[in-house]
């Protein structure tokens, strides 16, 4: 009899478990559905409003455009170059600053300064409308930052700085390519203007001083580890020669193992130790080509620049946008009036 209660306990449990998972599962769809049907009330409310307001938008839109087009005739066209670069020892953010320095100039319309600065007659440095720099984001940069970070600090310190709170203090200064874009309203101002802008950060005199220390180092470890090989290789050639005697030896039936130890073990850590070598020197060489300059030029600045074409920069597109939010703005407030003049009644 106990036994046939229980049964029926563990299955009465069963059965309420399976009503609590099923009013679970209804629920969630239910929401589900309820999300889905919301957006589709507002996608039907939206086609509505532009049903009933069809003529006013367009009319809207209509004038906006007309507008744009009077602005665009009007306004000057605009030309862009860009000059991509690499900057070493830290100097990114004297370059960021000398960059926002020359968009201030443009800004105050100081073109006396810009002429002397870039070294252009008055009508050209009044062409000069904008200069911007931007870092190039990659996530290998993050990447090979934390990597070195790891490697220069101590065990305690890598556990208690995660790779998160590195990637979220890295700041456009820290990555490696940068690029710098420049706007006139005259398509051949730009081929001079890179020499300016490096040569304003490379004449610093600390990065200039932080370069010719980095090169001293790299060059120094450059000729020790030629130097280096140079000696390996004359010892594999000694070592040659007595493996060629030892084997002469075996042949007259005599064996002698030079300071007991063989020879072709030897060898075999000369040819590892070369190995090592050639790979520092491989790096040695790769940071003297990235890092032998303040700043690396990967891109100059095209002689002719390109013509700025964006439809977020077009005055048509966005005065027709404009005229289309003051229409949809004015017909919402009034809809919204009558709204709550009913709602007293």
């Amino acid at each position: 009899m106990s036994t046939n209660q229980k049964n029926n306990e563990e299955e009465i449990d069963l059965g309420s478990l399976f009503v609590i998972i099923g009013k679970g599962f209804s629920k969630f769809f239910n929401f589900i559905g309820s999300i889905f049907k919301g957006l589709f009330t507002i996608i039907i409310l939206i086609l509505l409003f532009i049903k009933d307001h069809f003529i006013k938008l367009a009319i809207a839109a209509f004038i906006g455009a007309v507008i744009g087009l009077f602005i665009e005739i009007k306004k000057d066209t605009l030309y862009a170059s860009d000059l991509i670069v690499k900057p070493n020892f830290e100097s990114a953010r004297q370059l960021y600053n000398n960059i926002n320095y020359y968009n201030d100039l443009v800004k105050q319309k100081k073109t006396s300064e810009l002429a002397e600065l870039f070294k252009l007659d008055e009508p050209n440095a009044a062409s000069l409308k904008k200069f911007t720099i931007k870092s190039i984001k990659t996530e290998n940069d993050i990447i090979n930052g934390y990597n070195n970070f790891i490697l220069a600090v101590d065990t305690a310190t890598v556990k208690s700085y995660t790779y998160d709170q590195f990637k979220s203090s890295f700041s456009n200064y820290d990555y490696k390519i940068h690029e710098i874009e420049v706007v006139s309203t005259k398509n051949d101002v730009f081929k001079s203007l890179d020499d300016i802008i490096i040569s304003s950060v490379v004449e610093n005199k600390y990065f200039n001083r932080l370069k010719e220390l980095n090169n001293e180092n790299l060059n120094r470890t450059d000729s020790l580890l030629r130097q280096n090989l140079g000696q390996i290789d004359s010892l594999r050639r000694v070592y040659m020669n007595v493996m060629i005697e030892e084997a002469k030896k075996q042949n007259n039936g005599t064996n002698i193992d030079l300071g007991g130890v063989k020879s072709t073990t030897k060898e075999l850590e000369l040819f590892e130790t070369n190995r090592k070598i050639n790979a520092e020197l491989k790096n040695v060489v790769s940071d003297k080509s990235e890092e032998y300059e303040v700043i690396n030029v990967i891109s100059n600045f095209q002689a002719v620049g390109y013509k700025m074409n964006s439809v977020t920069k077009n005055y048509i597109f966005l005065l027709a946008v404009l005229g289309i939010l003051i229409i949809t703005f004015i017909q919402l407030i009034i809809q919204l009036n009558n709204f709550l003049n009913n709602y007293k009644k």
